[in-house]
C-alpha cells in the first residue's frame, strides 16, 4: 500500500496537482450530462430534452448520498495513512464501500418505487412525466455502482493517486460519448439509449476506480461485523453532515431562479447562460473540496499541524490565482460568449456582468469549498453543513431580495455574490478557529468524541459476547 505522500514536499505543488487533476475528472462528469443533452436535442423532440431536465433534478439528490460517503471514505483513509496505519486505512476503505453500497441499494430501491410521485412533485406532466420516469427507472438502480466509483475515486485521492482517480471519470465520459450515438441513433432507442449509455458509464467509472485500489494500494479486506460497528460511527459522523451539505445548494439556487423569473424570460435566459458557464470556467474551484481533503487529512493524521496551516495558505493562494485567470479569460471572451448564445437585452447585461466584476467574487466560493475540506478532515463536518445552509439561506434570500428590489435583475446576481462574500469570510474565520482548537487539544482523527465513545461501547459489548 502506498505511503502518505502529502506529509512531505511542496504544499503548493500538492494543491495544484490534486486540484487540476480533480477538475479534469469533474469536467468529464459534466461532459456526460452535456453529451446526453446534445444527442437528445438532435432528435428534435422537446419532450425528450425536458424529460432529461426533470430527471436531472432527482438524480442530483440521489447523488448527494454518494458524495457524502465518498467524502467520509477519503477523509478517514487519508487520516489513517497520515498516522502511518496502512491496515486501518484498508479496513476503513473496505467498510465505507461495503456499508455505502448496501445503504445506496436500499436508498435506490426506495427512490425507484417512488418515481411517479417524485417526478410529479418537481412539476413534470403528461408525456414528459412518463418519459422522465422511464429514464430514471433505468438509471436509478445503478446508484450503488456509482457509489463504488465515487468512493473508489476518493480513496485513490486519499492515497495521492489523483491521476488514476481522474482517469476513472474520464473513461466513464468516453464510454457515454461512444455509446450515445450507437444506442440513440444506431439502434433507434432514443431516450432509452441515453439512459443505458449513462448506466454503462457508471459501471465504467466504478471499474476504473476500484481496479487501481486492488492493483496499487493493497486492495480491500472483507469487513467483519465487529469491524463494521467500529468504523461505522466515524464514517457516519462525516457522511451524514456531508449529505446535508450537498442538499443546501439547490435550495439557494431555486430561490435565485424564482427571484430572477420576476424580471422576465430574458433575465432567466441570461441567468441560465451564467449557470452553464460557471462550472466550466471554475471547474478547478469546484474540485477544491475533494482535492484539498487528502492533503489536510494526511497531515492531520501525522500530527503535522504546521503543514495543516500551510495547506490553508497555499489553497487560498491557488484559489486567488485560478479565479483571477478565469475572470480575465471571461472578460476577454465576453463578446464571443454573448454572440454564441445570441444574447440580447437583459440576457446580454447579465452575461457581461458575470464576465466582469462578479467573476472575481467567485474567490469567496472557493474559500467555502476549501473550508468544507478542512471541516470534513479535521473532525468538524457539521460546521460545513451549517456554513453551506447558512450561505444558501441567510446568505442568499435577503441579499437577493434586496439586490432585486433596488437594482433589478442584475441585483439578483449581485446579491447572490454578496452573500457569498459574507459567508466566505465567516467560513475562513471559523476554519482558523478550528485549526487552533484541534492543534491545542491534539485530537485523534477518528471523528467527534460522541461517536468515539459509542464505537468503543459497541466494541466492548461484542467482545464480551
Amino acid at each position: 500500500m502506498s505511503q502518505a505522500r502529502f506529509i512531505e514536499g511542496s504544499l503548493f505543488r500538492h494543491v495544484t496537482v490534486m486540484s487540476l487533476t480533480s477538475s479534469v475528472g469533474l469536467m468529464a462528469i459534466f461532459a456526460v450530462d452535456f453529451v446526453d443533452m446534445i444527442f437528445i436535442s438532435m432528435l428534435g423532440k422537446d419532450e425528450l430534452a425536458a424529460a432529461i431536465g426533470y430527471a436531472g433534478a432527482i438524480l442530483f439528490f440521489t447523488t448527494s448520498f454518494n458524495i457524502g460517503v465518498a467524502i467520509a471514505a477519503g477523509a478517514l483513509v487519508a487520516q489513517a495513512l497520515g498516522a502511518g496505519d496502512k491496515e486501518r486505512a484498508r479496513q476503513r476503505a473496505s467498510t465505507a464501500l461495503t456499508v455505502g453500497f448496501l445503504f445506496a441499494a436500499i436508498f435506490a430501491l426506495a427512490v425507484w418505487l417512488s418515481l411517479d410521485a417524485l417526478v410529479d412533485l418537481i412539476g413534470a406532466r403528461g408525456v414528459t412525466h412518463g418519459l422522465a420516469v422511464h429514464y430514471l427507472a433505468i438509471i436509478v438502480p445503478t446508484l450503488p455502482v456509482l457509489l463504488l466509483g465515487m468512493a473508489g475515486g476518493a480513496i485513490l485521492r486519499a492515497h495521492g493517486d489523483a491521476r488514476r482517480a481522474m482517469m476513472s471519470t474520464i473513461m466513464g465520459g468516453l464510454v457515454n460519448a461512444v455509446l450515445d450515438p450507437i444506442l440513440i441513433f444506431g439502434l433507434d432507442l432514443e431516450l432509452t439509449g441515453a439512459a443505458l449509455a449513462s448506466a454503462a458509464s457508471r459501471l465504467a467509472i466504478a471499474a476504473f476506480a476500484l481496479a487501481p485500489v486492488f492493483r496499487f494500494h493493497g486492495g480491500l479486506s472483507l469487513p467483519r461485523p465487529l469491524q463494521i460497528f467500529k468504523d461505522l460511527p466515524p464514517i457516519s459522523a462525516i457522511a451524514f453532515p456531508a449529505i446535508l451539505t450537498q442538499l443546501a445548494t439547490p435550495v439557494g439556487q431555486a430561490w435565485v431562479t424564482r427571484s430572477m423569473a420576476e424580471f422576465g424570460e430574458d433575465a432567466v435566459a441570461g441567468m441560465a447562460v451564467v449557470a452553464r458557464m460557471s462550472p466550466l470556467a471554475f471547474a478547478t474551484i469546484f474540485a477544491l473540496s475533494g482535492a484539498i481533503g487528502p492533503i489536510v487529512g494526511q497531515n492531520y493524521g501525522a500530527g503535522r499541524f504546521d503543514r495543516v496551516r500551510g495547506s490553508l495558505r497555499e489553497a487560498l493562494l491557488f484559489t486567488a490565482l485560478v479565479v483571477g485567470l478565469a475572470a480575465l479569460v471571461l472578460f476577454l471572451l465576453r463578446e464571443p460568449i454573448a454572440r454564441l448564445f445570441e444574447a440580447e437585452g437583459m440576457a446580454l447585461t447579465l452575461i457581461y456582468l458575470f464576465c466582469g466584476p462578479l467573476a472575481l467574487a467567485f474567490f469567496f466560493n472557493g474559500v467555502l469549498f476549501v473550508s468544507n475540506a478542512f471541516f470534513n478532515n479535521l473532525g468538524r463536518p457539521f460546521y460545513s453543513t451549517w456554513i453551506n445552509w447558512g450561505r444558501h439561506t441567510l446568505g442568499t434570500i435577503p441579499f437577493v431580495w434586496l439586490g432585486g428590489a433596488y437594482l433589478g435583475a442584475p441585483g439578483v446576481l449581485i446579491g447572490q455574490a454578496a452573500g457569498g462574500v459574507v459567508f466566505g469570510v465567516l467560513a475562513l474565520l471559523l476554519v482558523r478557529r478550528v485549526m487552533k482548537d484541534v492543534e491545542i487539544h491534539h485530537e485523534e482523527p477518528k471523528g467527534p468524541s460522541l461517536f468515539q465513545r459509542q464505537a468503543r461501547q459497541v466494541t466492548l459489548f461484542f467482545s464480551r459476547r
